[in-house]
């Protein structure tokens, strides 16, 4: 295997302050999840297969709790290594270490500026006085400050945050499924609104299957933990069990809520691009339902934002330590945040904003499409990086397999399977179909990357 480019003691004076706890690791994965994806997102995915979007959904999040289940056996099984781009460097090669650290941090380079302008068209439809860029920028500028402070800063600002989301979505549970129930609807039970329009799966069961392409990438993030683990007090089993039990929580605020959603309201009245949970709300005799859901969709917004600043300096910190970035986003700042990685990342950031101004056509939704099937190809090589070093463990140090994953090696094939399965059906869609051949491109620039690096550095070698 080859070996790493940076001395034992250059990462030792470079060492990450450990100031995350484990109530901000735990409500650090929830911000990074739970988003405008699914206050917003999830009108495409019911309006388009109908109350068996609920199927698509569980199936997406199934796919995803496999794949963390592989990030808590690595995490577990390899000493010392605690970001999963690493993983995929020590199962594949440097390559592949190289690879998926930069997608990674381009996919979430790319959803920070989205969140930007997100929360800058909500902020501005409450100030039209402002342009959307200027507010973009000010949150961007806001955020970045947040992160520039400390670690420590950053996470407290993430759990009230997340903390807020989880609790409108407990709310949003419990008060939708008392309607449902009958206990609060005046009609009585509204359960019939789940086969009533055409059925369960008005559009085939194939649908289902479809949607999971659509769906899977609002449920992507739960691996934030394993990089937040280098900043925490928390020992590496406890974060390992922590993304396990988080992402299944995840999976059942996602589930449950949609459920709710298709059982108080007709699927067929859901309009694409509006908030589904403002329309059951207006329909379960809330009023202000628009601006209730304006200021949750805000705050989720802002915590992937910040969340998005923290990820790809963290992630770009990680290349720079194995030689794959550059050396200076090694350095810490005072407060022992890698203040270089984070400024590159606003800096990236502030140029998709303006191409969202000067270009909108082009620039921007060429970003926005090409991260399109980012992540699942994070996650496939991830699975495929799992499979190589369960096997080798299971011959050279099975003692170091304190966490499993479920039915190897199966499980992993039934994952992989899964997600080649999505990629498929993302090129034989006409609405994903550019996403994927986009994020194509995108990968293999990044492949071209690597190549002339190496070349560059076999000739300076000679």
């Amino acid at each position: 295997m080859e070996g790493v480019t940076v001395f034992e003691e250059d990462r030792a004076a470079n060492q990450l302050s450990r100031s995350l706890k484990s109530r901000h690791v735990s409500m650090i994965t929830f911000g990074g999840i739970i988003g405008a994806g699914l206050f917003v997102g999830s009108s495409s995915a019911i309006s388009t297969i109908g109350p068996a979007a609920v199927l698509s959904y569980a199936l997406a999040g199934f796919l995803v709790l496999l794949v963390m289940r592989m990030i808590s056996e690595m995490a577990m099984a390899i000493p010392g290594v605690q970001t999963f781009p690493d993983f995929a460097r020590q199962g594949l090669g440097n390559w592949a270490g190289f690879l998926v650290g930069w997608l990674y941090w381009y996919f979430w380079v790319v959803v920070i500026a989205v969140e930007a302008i997100a929360g800058a068209k909500i902020i501005c439809g409450w100030f039209p006085q402002f342009e959307v860029w200027e507010v973009g920028v000010v949150l961007m500028a806001l955020l970045t400050g947040v992160n520039l402070m400390s670690a420590r800063s950053y996470g407290e600002f993430e759990f009230w945050f997340a903390s807020t989301k989880v609790i409108a979505i407990i709310v949003f549970i419990l008060v939708a499924g008392a309607y449902a129930l009958g206990l609060t609807s005046p009609a009585g039970p509204t359960f019939s609104n789940l086969t009533a329009h055409g059925g369960f799966a008005p559009v085939g069961t194939a649908a289902i299957f479809a949607g999971v392409a659509t769906t899977i990438f609002s449920l992507c993030g739960a691996e934030i933990a394993t990089l937040a683990a280098a900043e925490s007090q928390e020992g590496a089993r406890t974060i390992a069990r922590m993304t396990i039990s988080v992402s299944a929580r995840i999976l059942i605020f996602f589930v449950l809520s949609i459920l709710m959603i298709v059982s108080v309201v007709p699927w067929n009245e859901i309009e694409v691009g509006t908030s589904p949970f403002a329309h059951a709300l207006r329909a379960m005799g809330y009023g202000e339902a628009d601006l209730i859901m304006n200021m949750i969709v805000l705050v989720a917004v802002l915590s992937c934002l910040n969340s998005g600043i923290y990820i790809t300096s963290r992630a770009m910190f990680g290349l720079a330590q194995n030689g794959d970035a550059p050396q200076s986003c090694v350095k810490l700042s005072r407060s022992r945040v890698p203040a270089r990685a984070i400024l590159i990342a606003s800096l990236f950031s502030y140029g998709a904003l303006a191409a969202s101004v000067l270009s909108p056509d082009r620039v921007f939704n060429f970003l926005v499409n090409a991260s399109g099937a980012i992540m699942l190809f994070v996650y496939l090589l991830i699975a495929i990086a799992q499979y190589r070093l369960r096997t080798r463990f299971e011959a050279e140090a099975p003692h170091r397999l304190l966490i499993k994953m479920w039915f190897h090696p199966y499980g992993t094939w039934a994952a992989i399977g899964g997600m080649i399965g999505v990629l498929i059906m993302m090129g034989l869609s006409k609405d994903h179909a550019i996403e994927l051949w986009t994020s194509i491109v995108v990968a293999a620039a990044f492949m071209l990357g690597y190549w002339l690096r190496r070349k560059v550095g076999t000739a300076v070698g000679q």
